[in-house]
């Protein structure tokens, strides 16, 4: 599916949906269509991922490979592009023998890297009391 055609079928989700007040009742549809089509982007594991690693300085793109366990060449390419359109990443291409590509946080991606760190810190220090409820709740779905 196209960018286009995707942004266009999130358009005014919330128009569908009743009226509840909430965190996401002070933002109009255009803002909150927005703000849930970038929370799909960065809320990615791949992205937090991609960004955590970047924290530092600028990083060649098979070390991003090497740093990000799991992930395949065609996942690490396109989150990649789409943090650079996003203009959270920026790419540097080396005209050297062999060809070197660095990726680097811009400044906008910078801002956002506390709040990434976070996430992934939280996500760290609760591992077992998640894995705790996830068993539970799938022990209790077999009974």
């Amino acid at each position: 599916m196209r960018a286009e055609d995707l942004r266009r079928t999130r358009t005014n989700v919330r128009a569908n949906v009743r009226n509840v007040p909430g965190p996401c009742a002070h933002w109009n549809d255009e803002d909150a269509d927005f703000i849930r089509e970038v929370l799909d982007l960065v809320g990615d594991k791949w992205s937090v991922l991609i960004i955590g690693t970047l924290a530092d300085h600028p990083v060649r793109y098979s070390d991003l490979a090497d740093a990000i366990p799991g992930i395949s060449q065609r996942m690490l390419t396109l989150t990649l592009k789409h943090l650079q359109r996003t203009g959270l990443v920026t790419r540097t291409s080396y005209p050297e023998v062999p060809p070197r590509v660095e990726y680097a946080l811009t400044e906008l991606g910078r801002s956002l890297l506390s709040t990434v760190l976070a996430l992934a810190a939280w996500s760290a220090d609760n591992h077992a009391e998640i894995r705790r409820h996830q068993t539970e709740y799938d022990s209790a779905d077999e009974v």
